[in-house]
């Protein structure tokens, strides 16, 4: 969609687009959605674009946020929370449902709402449920507005690894070993849970991650190294998902590749591996976000080998009909064979995320990589395409 073919105030004819950065939200990965919001805050053209930030509490609330990237950083081991950051305690903004009106407004309890303007498009920064799953991208397509990232279908798949390993095993592409735990399963018949994993052990072996169906940033996860650990592991995953994961240990090289919605449609980043971490396990939420375990980017990887997960990363974005962006992280084993592992609708995008490294690395700097995603989005019309 064009940009002028979208809604202009009489008063503004001719006045910038306005992006909405949405962040924060409901889930687990609340702290890293705002400091990739910040991030974005801080790399917007504010010569080509109005910026309006909103932010969602982890109760649910919708507020005006300070347009201050400095207090959306990670500070003493610690990420930064939408309430901190929010102008009101009780303030909430309201999106309209109606796709004739964009006009976002803004209230208190005794005064009178105010109307803070049109959006013409949401660069949504929320990862996880309540944001990256699809429901976000829902509200926005009965709302009209276009956003950033891949449409419901698309998100609901990439936040559900389940359904994603379905997906892409039914379109050829090769998933490691892997079983589903459901909640009426666990609570119903735990014993017989525990001897499927068991016998998906003795075909696998051990040690077997255990993990939220529906979560990321490696929260939730449990490297299980004998049946003693098992409960705990699942307890631990169902604090942030009562559908659990539970996968076999794939050998091999963690290797990341980037993908990217141009006019002409997808391409591949160059690709970036995750070397193990040296203080941790694997390749954990602290290991990520907190002492940022350096990737290599590029991967050391053979030509045919980059052209191969390449194509596998593209294959990838069009089997769950993606748009946008896409992070696609794959296991190279030992046999040389590609394993994708899963794929991130909304990856990790501060400049340091391995996203924005694979694009930096492959010509796209990051405020160029911004303003193409928001370009896209305009491009793109809501509702069935």
């Amino acid at each position: 969609m064009s940009t002028e073919n979208l809604p202009q105030s009489p008063e503004q004819p001719s006045r910038k687009p306005r992006v909405a950065v949405v962040c924060g939200g409901r889930s687990s990965e609340h702290g890293i959605s705002v400091v990739t919001a910040g991030a974005v805050l801080r790399a917007i053209d504010r010569t080509k674009y109005e910026v309006l930030p909103i932010g969602i509490t982890q109760d649910g609330r919708w507020a005006l946020t300070a347009d201050d990237p400095d207090r959306m950083a990670i500070t003493d081991r610690r990420t930064p929370s939408i309430d901190e950051i929010a102008e009101s305690g009780e303030g909430g903004v309201v999106l309209p449902v109606d796709p004739h009106n964009r006009e976002v407004v803004y209230s208190e309890p005794g005064s009178v709402p105010k109307a803070l303007g049109e959006v013409d498009v949401v660069f949504p920064v929320l990862h996880g449920p309540y944001g990256e799953d699809g429901t976000l991208q829902g509200l926005l397509e009965l709302s009209g507005v276009p956003y950033v990232g891949s449409g419901v279908l698309a998100s609901a798949v990439g936040q559900d690894k389940e359904y994603m390993k379905r997906v892409f095993a039914s379109f050829g592409l090769k998933v490691g070993p892997y079983l589903v735990i459901r909640p009426r399963e666990w609570e119903q018949d735990r014993s017989g849970a525990r001897a499927r994993i068991v016998d998906f052990a003795g075909e696998h072996g051990w040690p077997l991650f255990v993990k939220p169906a529906r979560a990321g940033s490696s929260i939730g996860i449990t490297k299980v190294e004998d049946l003693a650990g098992l409960d705990e592991a699942i307890e631990e995953a169902q604090r942030h998902d009562p559908k659990v994961l539970v996968e076999a240990t794939l050998r091999g090289r963690e290797i990341e590749c980037g993908v990217l919605e141009f006019e002409d449609g997808p391409r591949a980043s160059v690709p970036a591996e995750i070397p193990p971490p040296e203080a941790h396990t694997y390749y954990d939420f602290e290991a990520k976000y907190i002492d940022s375990t350096p990737g290599l980017v590029p991967a050391p990887l053979t030509p045919e080998e980059t052209a191969e997960v390449q194509r596998l990363a593209v294959e990838a974005f069009e089997a769950a009909s993606c748009e946008g962006l896409v992070r696609a992280d794959f296991f190279l084993t030992e046999d040389g064979e590609f394993v994708i592992n899963e794929i991130n609708t909304m990856p990790g995008f501060t400049p340091i995320s391995m996203y924005p490294q694979m694009w930096q690395a492959s010509g796209v700097g990051y405020e160029e990589l911004v303003d193409r995603l928001i370009q896209a989005a305009l491009r793109r019309p809501t509702g069935l395409r």
